[in-house]
């Protein structure tokens, strides 16, 4: 290997009078204490820190060598800063990429315990740790001052919460959730004033509220809110990271969702979604960080510590471990590096008084040395921990690492993201032999992949739909991706998307092919939100929402990734509320248990039972099976043990043609009630069924329930 180049001294610093004391380092970070801050900042290989201070005008007026070392920690004292003051760090050590270093003071770094941000990345060369013109690329070090394109950390002073509403700890068996991207979400709503559309401010106006108490969500999911980057091959294309899976600072809220309150704005919306009942859950993303490969820029966590913050190949830690397929993947092992993450996640329910959070690729956050573990170190943290095992815990399960699938694998406490539900219930519908079985099991809460451990049923997080990949308007109206507009010749995004256009691609005038699709999703939607486990419904789904067919609109912040309430579906929003009433209202819908079938005590009958047309066992063995029912029975009365009350019979019919089913015999004295049919545009008044029998509509789902 040719010899690592050395082209420059780090630059003069910057003159300043300051008389530092030594400071603490128990609270990472930079926190006003006394007549000034305390300034303490994680590095295991730094031979120095400099703590550097900026005017409001991006200029730099000091540089302060932190006076102390305490283990890994350097820290100091600085006495006269107050809040509002914009800081930066730099770091002083080997630049050895061959080793795993990559200290150069010539960068500025943003502190990964920054909690507020002023400005943003602005892509330069400068921004890297090496020179673009040597051939031998990252082993050389780039001179250039990075501080003119790097946004500054803001100091922050404590907040109250004493008047703030308190969390509304909803349970897992009454959730339900939505999936939304903050401004797409409301970028377009009418309703909301153009001010703050789009922002964090927009989720506390009544527009949005009303919308959502009306759908009957009980939480909000939020895609990245973090501060993230834009990456630079998108800014090339004139495009932008819309998603937000780029993160730069794990404690900081992004800017660009800050309406004209700034962070107030952010606690104001939380506090009135709460004060309504609504919890709010973020999409984190601690797997790996803006920064990339060994090409990447060098904005935080590269340069303090490298070989701390980061997985890096064993033989050759020039390189980088890319369990992530992001170019980098954060090594959650490293014990600052897990704090850091902890830290960061109570810093969002302490402060900002979040109720949940969803991990993005868990399993690289589950991974150790030895493979993935359910007992591995990060995973036990987040579930003894006082703070964070309050919150609701919700895992993507796979990355693209050695052993990456780990669906059910997560422990209990946690729930799941199923893309078992997604697929079993997509080929179901679409009519795919061999789909019956695993459609049932799904319907009941997916027992064979989440009953172990005593993890409950509400373990399952069922989707038909998430931001990655179809709409279920698309679903139902494309065979095939069109992501032309990312720029990547369509390579980009699922291919099997199990998806049907019903006889047509894309926009048709036929109203066969219109009525078919609109029944089709009414269909997949009635499955969601009646099976056993935890519903997660995709934000514009209720109103047939489009993105032309492009399955991944990653980049797409503009009107493909904006949700259109101008094409709203109205009957499609009622339809959407009536299913999440009954939910509420049968609890045997939403039961904590796993379901098996097993005998109740009051008249010896099985828990739930699977019914042919005729009234008597499926064929599971035929793989053309398109029609069967479920019944589900609670107890008689509201019992103990955590059984709940009630009788339901779900019946399917995937079919082209109506049938007849036979209905089994209802509890004493009562009748069977169609409470909900998905061919029918809006929900039906129920309406007691006279005969034994029953029609099935083709391509249907109905729910029964006694009645008197």
């Amino acid at each position: 290997m040719p010899r690592t180049r050395r082209t420059a001294k780090a630059a003069a610093a910057v003159p300043v009078e300051a008389d530092l004391g030594p400071g603490s380092p128990a609270r990472l970070g930079v926190h006003l204490a006394g007549d000034g801050a305390n300034v303490a900042v994680f590095s295991a290989n730094a031979a120095r820190i400099e703590f550097c201070l900026f005017d409001a005008a991006g200029n730099e007026t000091a540089r302060l060598a932190l006076p102390e070392q305490t283990g890994p920690i350097w820290h100091g004292h600085v006495p006269g800063l107050q809040e509002g003051q914009l800081y930066g760090l730099r770091a002083h050590g080997r630049y050895a990429p061959e080793r795993g270093h990559r200290f150069n003071p010539n960068k500025l770094l943003l502190d990964p315990y920054a909690r507020r941000l002023s400005g943003r990345v602005t892509e330069a060369e400068a921004l890297y740790g090496y020179d673009h013109r040597d051939p031998e690329q990252d082993l050389s070090l780039d001179a250039r001052d990075s501080a003119p394109f790097m946004p500054k950390a803001v100091i922050t002073a404590p907040a109250d919460h004493s008047d703030r509403p308190p969390r509304p700890h909803r349970s897992w068996g009454e959730t339900v959730i939505y999936e939304a991207h903050l401004k797409g979400f409301t970028r377009r709503m009418p309703g909301v004033p153009p001010g703050i559309a789009g922002t964090w401010e927009a989720l506390g106006t009544d527009t949005v509220i009303r919308h959502l108490e009306k759908l009957g969500v009980t939480a909000i999911e939020l895609l990245p809110v973090h501060a993230f980057v834009d990456d630079a091959f998108l800014l090339n294309r004139g495009l932008r990271n819309y998603w937000g899976y780029n993160t730069l600072a794990f404690f900081a809220p992004a800017p660009r969702y800050l309406g004209p309150a700034g962070e107030a704005g952010v606690l104001a919306a939380i506090d009135r979604l709460h004060e309504v009942g609504i919890e709010v859950i973020l999409d984190v993303v601690y797997n790996h960080t803006a920064e990339g490969g060994e090409l990447g820029p060098t904005l935080s966590y590269r340069g303090l510590d490298n070989a701390s913050y980061y997985s890096l190949m064993g033989e050759d830690p020039r390189y980088y471990v890319n369990d992530t397929g992001c170019g980098n993947t954060v090594n959650i092992a490293h014990p600052f590096v897990l704090r850091m993450v902890l830290d960061s996640l109570r810093h969002w329910v302490e402060h900002y008084r979040i109720d949940g959070f969803r991990f993005d690729l868990a399993t690289t956050l589950g991974r150790e040395p030895g493979g993935f573990d359910p007992e591995g170190g990060f995973l036990d943290a987040l579930r003894q921990d006082p703070v964070l095992s309050d919150a609701k815990l919700i895992m993507e399960p796979w990355d693209i690492g050695p052993g990456g699938y780990q669906l059910g694998g997560f422990p209990p406490g946690t729930a799941e993201w199923s893309d078992r539900f997604r697929d079993d219930v997509r080929r179901f519908w679409r009519g795919d032999e061999g789909a019956t079985s695993g459609f049932a099991a799904r319907l009941l809460g997916s027992a064979d992949i989440f009953d172990r451990d005593g993890r409950p049923a509400w373990s399952s997080v069922n989707l038909i739909t998430a931001h990655d990949g179809f709409t279920l308007a698309d679903l139902t109206a494309y065979n095939a991706k069109h992501n032309e507009a990312n720029g990547e010749k369509n390579r980009d995004g699922h291919n099997g998307n199990l998806s049907d256009n019903m006889g047509e691609e894309g926009e048709t005038a036929d109203p066969a092919i219109i009525a078919a699709r609109a029944r089709r999703r009414r269909a997949l939607l009635a499955t969601l939100l009646l099976s056993q486990g935890t519903p997660m419904l995709l934000a514009g789904d209720e109103l047939a929402n489009t993105q032309g067919g492009n399955n991944n609109a990653y980049c797409q912040d503009n009107v493909t990734g904006w949700i259109d309430w101008d094409t709203e579906d109205a009957g499609l929003v009622e339809v959407v509320a009536a299913l999440t009433r009954l939910r509420r209202e049968l609890p045997v819908l939403r039961q904590t248990r796993f379901l098996h079938g097993q005998v109740r005590a009051e008249d010896a009958a099985p828990d739930v039972v699977w019914l042919s047309l005729d009234g008597g066992a499926p064929a599971w063995d035929d793989p053309g099976l398109s029609a069967l029912a479920l019944r589900i029975r609670g107890s008689a009365e509201a019992p103990p043990g955590g059984a709940v009350p009630g009788d339901a019979l779900i019946a399917v019919n995937r079919g082209r043609e109506d049938v007849s089913l036979t209905l089994p015999e209802p509890p004493h004295g009562q009748t069977w009630a169609r409470l909900f049919d998905s061919t029918e545009e809006r929900p039906r008044t129920p309406a007691p069924e006279t005969e034994r029998t029953a029609v099935l509509r083709a391509g249907s789902l109905a729910l029964f329930a006694p009645s008197a």
